[in-house]
């Protein structure tokens, strides 16, 4: 990736706090929640309480503004993987296997067609992550909600010795796992980018058998598989990159996260970067750049996750804090 805000162009360089979405607030305002109540037992992904011999883990998340694209082209049929994925995959990265899952769908007025789209998705993503649908709610609201919002809850069961250790230790290998492309996060940076001169209806420039809404609506993967190879193979701790982008490794340890050999960015991500005019830092700090999950290993595990799993060894955990990649010095 380039950084394509030239200095003396017209058109400002997007950042995801000008369109909306400030990482450094959100994660303020969160802190401020947890503070008034204090916490129990956590991971960075998900909260644990001891019921006895095993763990039982709660984590809870929604789609967010990718369900504008989905609303503007009329297309529900993949934002419920979306929702089991966002919950699921935080499972995973502290070593918990999801068992059970609940859906919230508010919305303005009843929708035949959008629920029986989510529902549809839904599915797909229960089966792919082994999840159980327990239940969930349906509330409409109209003077509350403008068109819909999906959000969901996702347990998960784990012995005690099977949860994470969640630090990484210098001289561990980091394994990285392809993204889908552009998942669930940084979306109001990218709608933004895009729509400032195409329609979702139009072809996908790196790909013009599909168009851009498509491309965009590209559902979130699935970790879950990841977990057994993981256990077999020593896994110290694991991050799911989402909101934050590269930034995420950092809930593994104050450490200095070395990327020398980063997986590919699909086209996704450098056609919003060239029509948003968006810096690499700014990219790196908000999209997961083509790697959807990482797991530090022991360096003589490595190759023994990797020939089991599509990963390959991305970099290395060294001393210091920041993780460095593509050129960028993220902290």
């Amino acid at each position: 990736m380039t950084d394509n805000a030239d200095e003396g162009s017209e058109t400002e360089g997007l950042t995801y706090a000008e369109t909306g979405v400030d990482i450094e607030a959100s994660e303020d305002a969160t802190a401020a929640l947890l503070e008034a109540f204090g916490s129990d037992l956590t991971t960075e992904y998900a909260g644990l309480l001891d019921i006895g011999d095993r763990y039982l883990a709660l984590a809870t998340d929604g789609v967010g503004t990718k369900l504008l694209v989905a609303e503007a082209v009329r297309d529900f049929s993949t934002i419920g993987i979306d929702c089991i994925a966002m919950n699921a995959n935080d499972l995973v990265a502290a070593g918990v296997e999801p068992v059970a899952f609940v859906d919230y769908l508010a919305i303005d007025e009843p929708d035949d067609d959008l629920t029986n789209e989510i529902g549809e998705g839904l599915a797909v993503g229960l089966e792919e992550a082994d999840l159980t649908l327990l239940g969930g709610e349906t509330a409409v609201m109209p003077e509350v909600v403008s068109g819909f919002d999906l959000a969901g809850t996702c347990a998960g069961l784990a012995d005690k010795d099977a949860i994470l250790e969640g630090e990484a230790r210098v001289g561990d290998a980091l394994v990285g796992f392809p993204s889908n492309g552009i998942h669930s996060n940084g979306l109001t940076l990218a709608r933004e980018a895009v729509t400032r001169d195409h329609e979702y209806a139009d072809p996908f420039p790196p790909n013009p058998e599909v168009t851009i809404g498509e491309e965009l609506l590209r559902p979130t993967r699935i970790y879950a598989d990841l977990l057994e190879p993981m256990r077999a193979h020593g896994a110290r701790a694991a991050a799911h990159v989402t909101g934050g982008g590269w930034t995420n490794l950092s809930r593994m340890g104050e450490r200095r996260y070395a990327i020398d050999d980063p997986l590919p960015a699909q086209s996704v991500f450098g056609f919003v970067q060239d029509e948003g005019e968006v810096s690499d830092e700014e990219m790196h700090r908000t999209f997961n750049m083509g790697t959807g999950f990482v797991v530090a290993v022991p360096e003589d595990r490595a190759d023994g996750l990797v020939d089991a799993t599509d990963g390959r060894v991305i970099g290395r955990v060294e001393d210091g804090d920041s993780v460095e990649i593509r050129g960028l010095s993220l902290s």
